[in-house]
């Protein structure tokens, strides 16, 4: 098996460097949000996927490690990923696209419902490119009420 590269391969590289990140995100559903500093490290894999490795401090110390990978896959006509953080033990399976303007990634998965103990509920991640320089990470949570709330937005501006 040899495949190449396509056109939505090519969206991801846009992915592909150094970069800082900073983070705002609530930690409860009645609490306020907590900012985090940290750094991601974006390598192409062959053209067809990427790595991301996050590293920063979490919100009342310690240290956060994430890998991040995503690639497209021309059978589903998705894009496709996984997350995990040394701060969790669920995966986090990704199935997306990218909007018509082609600076959004809206990735949805499925994962603990933090609000109800042992159920899940569907989450939305959303990668968007401000400028090449710049890009956002929001991530959202269906809440009960049956609309998706946001709970966290990451900026990652590429180290020069």
């Amino acid at each position: 098996m040899n495949a190449e590269p396509q056109r939505e391969h090519q969206w991801l590289q846009m992915l592909v460097g150094e970069w800082t990140s900073e983070m705002d995100a609530a930690m409860g559903p009645d609490k306020p949000a907590e900012t985090c500093v940290g750094t991601d490290s974006v390598r192409s894999v062959g053209g067809l996927w990427v790595m991301c490795e996050g590293r920063g401090q979490m919100p009342g110390g310690g240290e956060a490690i994430t890998f991040m990978t995503l690639g497209y896959d021309p059978a589903k006509k998705k894009y496709v990923g996984t997350f995990i953080g040394s701060m969790m033990t669920h995966q986090w399976v990704y199935e997306g696209e990218v909007d018509a303007t082609g600076k959004k990634l809206t990735l949805d998965t499925e994962g603990p419902d933090f609000a109800t103990e042992g159920k899940t509920t569907r989450y939305k991640d959303v990668i968007e490119f401000v400028s090449n320089d710049h890009r956002t990470l929001t991530s959202h949570m269906l809440g009960a009420d049956g609309k998706f709330q946001q709970f966290m937005t990451a900026h990652y501006r590429r180290k020069k």
